[in-house]
């Protein structure tokens, strides 16, 4: 739990840090372009259709007159950005994601080591290759978790689970994998990854809550169009922030239980006491020790 806390807080205290700052812009530009040029093609046919499709169905139709009846129809202009927005809030979250992690997740984890952890011997348990394509695998499996439990969603008390549950998942599975690529060999990295799955995993499912946060800026956004080119930047930054943050946290936890794990290795091994020695180093001991002389044979009586 202190390993937890003490990770929290430096990761809190290295956002704050210019450099992460200035890091956090490449994938914020690379995001903004993105999402304006799609925006800027598909945003008011997406719109429309998913309007037309909703005046399609009875229940639609009762609910216009329900909200007319209250004097907030105005809300039905809101409510296909709004569908349309929630639709591709999981598509941008794990965009981010992976761009933190290709992006700033390597400067990030040698800016922690450099300065926490210098004597931290790197053993190089996962290439480039193997870090991506286990960014990969773990990003279509979260894709495919949100493509199944997508009905769910629209249960309220799940919408507020199984989001953050998965988004959580794919975090703990790419940044301890890169934490931990660089410094740790593949048996110290999967020996850590199954000791420390509990916590590692809590950190993912709260940085996944920590993610939703910028859907209230996308709904601001939807509600008040004129304000959505600016909102939506800001939104994508925070998403870029809190995977910034996020990354710093695995990072700090991940080395420091590497190096308490060595550390307690090191220290259990059988290097003080002569009857843990290896054989040959025994024997050149033994050969430095006088011989002790043989007992005087006794004389019976």
């Amino acid at each position: 739990m202190s390993l937890l806390f003490d990770a929290f807080w430096r990761a809190v205290a290295y956002c704050l840090h210019p450099r992460v700052i200035l890091l956090s812009l490449l994938p914020l530009i690379i995001m903004v372009v993105l999402a304006l040029a799609l925006g800027h093609f598909y945003w008011h046919p997406s719109v429309e259709w998913v309007r037309l499709t909703l005046d399609e169905y009875e229940w639609a139709a009762r609910l216009w007159g329900w909200l007319d009846s209250l004097g907030v129809g105005q809300l039905r202009a809101a409510l296909a950005p709004l569908i349309v927005i929630f639709a591709v809030t999981p598509l941008i979250v794990v965009l981010s994601l992976l761009l933190v992690a290709v992006l700033m997740m390597p400067a990030l984890v040698r800016m922690v080591a450099t300065r926490r952890f210098p004597e931290l011997e790197r053993r190089h348990g996962g290439s480039v290759l193997v870090s991506v394509l286990w960014s990969l695998g773990s990003t279509l499996l979260a894709l495919i978790a949100i493509v199944i439990s997508l009905p769910l969603w629209l249960i309220p008390p799940l919408i507020l689970i199984l989001p953050p549950l998965i988004w959580g998942w794919l975090t703990y599975r790419v940044m301890a994998f890169d934490a931990l690529a660089e410094h740790a060999s593949k048996a110290e990295r999967q020996q850590l990854m199954r000791e420390h799955k509990g916590w590692l995993l809590g950190m993912g499912v709260l940085t996944g809550y920590l993610g939703a946060a910028p859907s209230v800026v996308w709904a601001s956004g939807a509600l008040f169009a004129a304000a959505f080119v600016i909102l939506a930047p800001i939104a994508i930054w925070i998403y870029t922030l809190v995977f910034a943050f996020s990354s710093l946290w695995f990072s700090h936890y991940c080395l420091a239980a590497l190096q308490k794990m060595r550390a307690a290795q090191e220290g259990n091994d059988p290097a003080s006491g002569a009857a843990s020695q290896p054989l040959a180093l025994q024997d050149e001991s033994n050969a430095d020790r006088p011989a002790l002389a043989a007992p005087a044979p006794t004389t019976s009586p």
